[in-house]
């Protein structure tokens, strides 16, 4: 019988790979920390696929050439490679976007293709995300019941940089629209609020709606630490 990993530092992904030890045939595996990845624990393993949902570090070479390591990206690569792929997408006025399937390689986010799926980009960020998580699932049952070889992609490369946390302060933005898509780009666990800063204060901004022309969202004050 096959093996499978999972392997995530996203708690949410726990979900996911229940699910998926549940519906599909083969010993299904899950890793979410750093110090459990490694050649010797995985080569125990010996699984046929390790899929990545979320993971924050990079895979060593010595994993990505023996085993077939699957990454979830939301971008129709080979647009979009990089960092912060669904808040760079939002400000570019994104409304849907694919989430890809990739093999990966030592260039980032450049492996060949497995397979993609449609993807939404409306709601709060944790919304999406939660809404990719059932797409990373059917892309899986894609992958492992149709065999499915992966094939180089295709078109122009266009590349994300990783968004800061500044890059969240909404001060300057000019319209509600923009306003709306910062606070809900922004608004899921883990991620630094869309903000303003007063002289006193930082105003943190989530739970964004935006209906009629009129947004309104939830508004923490947190009291700035000021010398004078």
């Amino acid at each position: 019988m096959s093996a499978f990993l999972v392997l995530s530092e996203q708690s949410r992904h726990k979900i996911l790979f229940e699910k998926l030890s549940n519906t599909l045939m083969g010993d299904w595996y899950f890793i979410d920390n750093k110090s459990n990845f490694n050649l010797q624990i995985i080569s125990q393993i010996n699984p046929l696929y390790i899929f990545i949902p979320h993971w924050s570090y990079k895979i060593p070479l010595e994993i990505t050439e023996r085993f077939a390591c699957v990454i979830f990206h939301m971008t129709d690569l080979p647009y979009g490679r990089g960092g912060s792929p669904l808040q760079n997408l939002i400000v570019r006025g994104f409304k849907e976007t694919k989430l890809t399937a990739f093999r990966c390689i030592d260039e980032l986010d450049a492996g060949p293709v497995y397979c993609k799926a449609t993807l939404i980009l409306s709601g709060t960020a944790e919304e999406i995300f939660k809404e990719a998580d059932q797409l990373v699932m059917k892309l899986i049952f894609d992958i492992i019941q149709n065999d499915l070889t992966p094939k180089e992609q295709q078109g122009e490369v266009v590349s994300f940089q990783r968004r800061t946390p500044q890059q969240g302060d909404i001060i300057l933005l000019t319209t509600l629209n923009n306003i709306y898509d910062y606070i809900r780009m922004l608004d899921a666990d883990g991620y630094p609020n869309a903000f303003i800063d007063s002289k006193y204060f930082k105003l943190n901004f989530s739970n964004a709606s935006f209906e009629n022309n009129e947004l309104t969202a939830k508004v923490v004050f947190k009291e700035l630490n000021n010398d004078s």
